[in-house]
């Protein structure tokens, strides 16, 4: 059972404008189609989100499942052809049970000489300002590096049209070491929008 969702995210770095870009309630062909006709006088807004993934290998369910591998996947030290699904909470501190998201989505390891994967990731708000709304990642991560960048590509609600990168860096001071906390910074340029629908 997932933990009650009381707080939401995070910080917005540099922002010329109010946040949020009057998204309507309804998500509707009409709406949509609404918001795109306005998006010519929409404005950039940079916008920086500041939060942790909690890899729980450990947990009981765990966060990631294989759900396909090569037959010769066993073999290999680098695990190259397994894929797995993952569903992680997100918090906004390290050491937080607070779950602000989620990120969604599948990884595989895609190289046979070092441990690196490619993820593609929807990162879901599920509580306070942009709860409803993702941001959509796809990209390598390369996880025995200090610091990857895993470019953004798109999002929904608030992030409509959302393109920049996030930045993962793993951090080493957890208590179980088969579990992870992967912080992780996203810098972006989304569409606001003034007025409503």
């Amino acid at each position: 059972m997932r933990p009650v969702i009381i707080i939401f995210l995070l910080a917005i770095l540099v922002t010329m404008m109010p946040l949020g870009n009057g998204l309507p309630d309804d998500q509707s062909p009409e709406a949509v189609e609404k918001w795109f006709q306005k998006l010519p006088q929409a404005k950039h807004q940079l916008t920086k989100l500041h939060f942790y993934l909690h890899l729980k290998f450990t947990s009981d369910p765990p966060v990631s499942i294989p759900v396909a591998r090569a037959n010769t996947t066993a073999k290999s030290p680098t695990l190259f052809g397994q894929v797995n699904a993952l569903d992680g909470p997100l918090t906004e501190q390290p050491d937080s049970s607070e779950t602000i998201g989620y990120s969604q989505g599948l990884y595989s390891s895609t190289s046979q000489e070092e441990i690196s994967l490619l993820v593609t990731m929807s990162y879901v708000f599920v509580a306070g300002e942009y709860n409803g709304s993702t941001l959509s990642v796809l990209g390598r991560n390369p996880v025995r590096e200090k610091y990857r960048e895993i470019p953004i590509v798109g999002g929904s609600g608030d992030f409509r049209l959302a393109r920049g990168f996030c930045t993962y860096s793993t951090l080493s001071e957890i208590a179980n070491p088969k579990d992870e906390i992967i912080e992780i910074t996203c810098f972006f340029h989304r569409y606001v929008i003034s007025g409503g629908d």
